[in-house]
């Protein structure tokens, strides 16, 4: 727990600080974007706008994924994160779909820029999104956060591009090569968007985390000795990382003893393939056979099994 919160802390001490470069970068893109008549810069400002949302809204998601479980909310906070990132994608795709209209429009209605300026900002732009981007490279593993580190690698490529963009029209003279690279800014922000939006819309709507298999799960759990058979299996996401599962298992009548021997066997073998820790385990000794779903009968609910371990497999694996 302590270490889970000092992670949460310094989380938050590496989003203000990217913030607080953000927020200084924008304006000066932006200023001198309209100064250089660059397309391709101004559609770096509302790029970084869209990271700077992207920013606050993990920086809240970390504040509130910290926060423990209570009577209301009793999975704590943990999809806080998953949304924000679920939020931020949606307003990326709509931010490409822009900066696309706005290259079409000037490719037919060329605009003088000038690519000094253009490189020497984006010279800037690349300096800090690559130094941002390292800093949360650690913390990747978060769909929240892997949501703000993918805009920065994003940006820091674009603004890469920018660059060489600048260094062409300088030579050369064609105007084109500005709003073509804003294309390509906006293709670059849809892909990693679609991305993140798949991911986080799965974890909103309850479905099998991607990177598990269902039939394997199935499988692991009737591979243990006693088990006759399993049904009504669910596993779905709690947050980015966290994983839950709730299923019947089918048993023969046997002694209360028994039925926690084999209750451990399957928590571990959840725990040991598929790090699965908050499991949800129902023992029935014949078939649902109810119309209205199924149910453990009567008799037999003294026998079901109920786990919300939430640490203790985390910590003795």
């Amino acid at each position: 727990m302590h270490m889970v919160a000092s992670n949460n802390r310094t989380m938050q001490r590496i989003l203000k600080t990217s913030l607080a470069l953000t927020a200084a970068y924008v304006i000066t893109t932006f200023y001198f974007g309209l100064r250089a008549h660059s397309l391709a810069l101004i559609s770096e400002a509302g790029h970084n706008v869209s990271d700077m949302l992207a920013i606050i809204l993990s920086f809240v998601a970390v504040y509130f994924q910290s926060r423990p479980a209570n009577d209301h909310k009793t999975f704590g906070y943990q999809r806080a994160g998953v949304l924000a990132a679920f939020v931020n994608a949606l307003t990326l795709i709509v931010l490409a779909a822009w900066i696309a209209i706005s290259a079409l429009h000037r490719l037919y209605a060329p605009v003088t820029v000038q690519p000094r300026l253009m490189m020497y900002v984006a010279v800037a732009g690349v300096l800090m999104n690559g130094l941002i981007a390292t800093l949360l490279w650690k913390f990747s593993g978060d769909v929240n956060i892997r949501s703000v580190f993918l805009h920065m690698l994003g940006d820091t490529l674009s603004t890469a591009a920018v660059i060489a963009g600048g260094a062409a029209i300088l030579f050369t003279g064609l105007q084109w090569i500005d709003p073509v690279l804003s294309l390509i800014i906006a293709g670059m922000i849809m892909i990693s968007s679609y991305g993140i939006v798949r991911d986080t819309l799965n974890i909103l709507l309850e479905g099998t985390p991607k990177n598990l298999s269902l039939p394997d799960i199935r499988t692991a759990i009737e591979s243990v000795e006693g088990v006759n058979g399993v049904h009504d299996l669910h596993v779905w996401s709690l947050g980015s990382k966290s994983h839950a599962l709730a299923s019947h298992v089918l048993v023969s009548e046997m002694p209360m003893s028994d039925c926690t021997h084999i209750l451990d066997s399957i928590q571990n073998a959840l725990w040991d393939k598929f790090h699965i820790s908050h499991t949800t385990i129902q023992f029935e000794t014949r078939g649902c056979e109810t119309t209205h779903g199924c149910s453990a009968p009567p008799e037999l609910e003294i026998a079901g099994a109920h786990s919300h371990d939430h640490s203790h497999h985390g910590h003795s694996h």
